[in-house]
């Protein structure tokens, strides 16, 4: 809650106006009962018709005053709220895009999506609800107990004993269905996961025909999460008949000491009338306090979720502040680099542009490491190629290039500095990342164009696209770089949309290209044409091809050859066909053994 509150800090103003407002609503409408009961004691009893008027026209005033400081109260109330709940998600917005691949795959989309909205949106409910009612309704309970006593002090002992025994039932409820409705949120989690699944897998679920098995599986999150709403709403129905019966028995009583008073001739009928009305208001305020209680209950629930949240650190530190356990940086205690340092591929000696030392690397939670012992030299203007059995650890070499990853033992250097010792947007301002699923932003092309290089000319992009083989499809669609992209670029072919995420990569002309197994949805003819375009355009960039194709890679320069984490092999393809057994037997897998054979002569 200490977070909650540091957000409620810049609506100081509104956060103690509107309760006040609220209270001085209270106020007025304490006043209601005793006017009430000087109109039955003078007015009616004298049949005093202007008395009536004068009386039923302050009633109207306290009501219109009443009116205007709800209003007010409202309008703080809701300021504040909204305020703090848009700050409040702006943050951890911005706090999820620091997390790395490691703590969103430990966390999950589902869980960062829920915290997102429903979680915050209840956290902002509870805000506005607390504001309004927190003050007012003890101020109202209290309040009318003390006006009770102020119209005889002989039945307002029936108030004395009443409000503790309300509170009782009102407080040991809630205790009980606060721990339920957080039960409750977890399994709306699984629900909202399970929904996620089905509409991201809708095609795989047809395909398969499993629509029936899933049907009855998210029937069975949703029945479980129906019968705890069931269950804690029965507890939580028990309050209003529960009290709704103490406050009846409460009236009686007041009744009845109350006509014992006015047959003695010691109380009015005015004054017993404006008892029971005491009654009543606190009959409303503590159902109010006890709707409030649980909607607290569910915010601060909420709360503590969105902040669990906020207290995942990413793994992956900005420069020179890396996590304990990681390999030691080159760099020392020396300040974080911005960017990288240029290397012309025709200098003499010039260092590696990417180089790893014995690199080790787990995933958070896994018994064996993805990649082990990895070292290998990319030198400027050089095509490294990385090819090997699925979940033989190809994009988790890649990843750790930009930092989306950091290596447990070793080292990842990137222009002879250590990856570690660049600040984030020093690194990545210089790689372009072409990933292994496509993924393109609802808009223009020339918007997903800009991803790339925010200042890119029409001409940079078209000379992108040129190369990306993606200027002949664009150009028959007839709408130019207007080109209309829906969300995820569901109107393109998986084809057009992987050769528009490596235009977007190109057109910010970067120092080293990384394609993740980018062009796996291209005919052999494309993206042969596309290979030798990027050879030929990406002269001075350090280029890393991902593929699981042998043709694809054939003409790199330097071929990583991975199997189950380890370099089985390193060099160029003729050196690997004779060297490298499990290069070979890719190659005899995807080419004719006449090619191998040619090949490796």
């Amino acid at each position: 809650m200490k977070r909650l509150l540091s957000y409620m800090t810049d609506y100081r103003k509104e956060s103690i106006l509107g309760p006040l407002f609220k209270m001085l609503e209270a106020s007025f409408e304490l006043f209601v009962p005793l006017v009430v009961a000087s109109m039955v004691d003078v007015g009616i009893r004298n049949r005093d018709g202007g008395y009536i008027l004068k009386m039923g026209g302050l009633l109207l005033l306290l009501a219109l005053v009443g009116l205007a400081c709800s209003l007010t109260a409202q309008y703080f109330a809701a300021k504040a709220a909204t305020g703090a709940g848009t700050a409040l998600r702006n943050d951890l917005y911005k706090h999820i895009g620091t997390l790395s691949y490691a703590e969103i795959d430990s966390v999950g989309t589902a869980t960062l999506i829920t915290r997102m909205t429903s979680d915050i949106n209840q956290v902002q409910n509870g805000i506005n609800m607390t504001l309004r009612l927190l003050l007012r309704s003890p101020f109202v309970v209290f309040g009318a107990m003390i006006m009770a006593f102020t119209v005889d002090l002989r039945s307002a002992m029936v108030f004395v004993v009443t409000i503790p025994v309300l509170c009782v039932v009102v407080f040991g409820i809630m205790l009980v269905s606060m721990p339920l409705y957080r039960s409750v949120q977890r399994q709306l989690d699984k629900v909202l996961l399970t929904t996620r699944e089905n509409l991201m897998g809708v095609r795989v679920i047809r395909a398969f025909n499993r629509q029936k098995s899933e049907t009855e599986k998210f029937e069975g999150e949703n029945d479980r999460l129906v019968r705890m709403q069931v269950f804690v709403g029965k507890i939580s129905a028990l309050l209003n008949p529960v009290t709704y019966v103490i406050i009846n028995v409460a009236i009686v009583a007041v009744i009845w000491v109350g006509g014992e008073q006015v047959d003695s001739g010691i109380l009015t009928q005015g004054k017993v009338i404006a008892l029971v009305n005491y009654m009543s208001q606190i009959l409303v305020e503590l159902i109010k306090m006890a709707n409030l209680i649980i909607l607290i209950s569910k915010a601060t629930a909420c709360m503590n979720r969105v902040d669990s949240i906020f207290q995942v650190e990413t793994s992956v530190k900005e420069g020179g502040g890396r996590c304990e356990g990681r390999g030691e940086g080159s760099r020392g205690s020396e300040g974080p680099v911005e960017s990288l340092s240029p290397i012309s591929p025709t200098a003499k000696d010039p260092a590696p542009k990417v180089e790893f030392r014995d690199m080790d690397f787990i995933y958070s939670g896994a018994k064996a490491p993805a990649l082990s012992g990895i070292s290998f030299k990319a030198m400027p203007g050089q095509t490294i190629g990385v090819i090997g059995g699925t979940g033989s650890g190809k994009t988790t070499l890649v990843n750790l290039i930009p930092r989306f990853y950091d290596a447990d033992k070793g080292q990842v250097l990137v222009g002879g500095v250590d990856v570690r010792d660049y600040t984030l947007d020093g690194l990545r301002s210089k790689i372009g990342v072409v990933p292994q699923r496509p993924v393109l932003f609802k808009g223009t092309l020339r918007d997903n164009m800009k991803w790339g290089k925010k200042d890119a000319s029409d001409e940079e992009i078209y000379d992108a696209l040129n190369m990306a083989q993606a200027r002949e499809f664009v150009n028959d669609k007839g709408q130019g770089l207007m080109l209309h992209i829906d969300q995820g670029g569901r109107n393109l072919s998986g084809g057009q949309r992987q050769r528009l995420t490596i235009a977007r990569a190109l057109v910010r002309r970067p120092e080293i290209l990384i394609m993740d197994d980018s062009a796996s949805a291209l005919d052999f003819a494309t993206d042969a044409r596309l290979r030798k375009a990027i050879r030929k355009g990406t002269e001075d960039m350090t280029v890393f091809i991902v593929s699981q194709r042998a043709t694809t890679i054939k003409q790199a320069d330097l071929i990583l050859v991975l199997d189950e984490g380890t370099l089985a092999g390193m060099g160029t393809h003729r050196e690997l066909l004779n060297s490298c057994d499990v290069y070979r037997e890719i190659c005899l897998s995807q080419l004719s053994r006449e090619e191998v054979e040619r090949d490796e002569q």
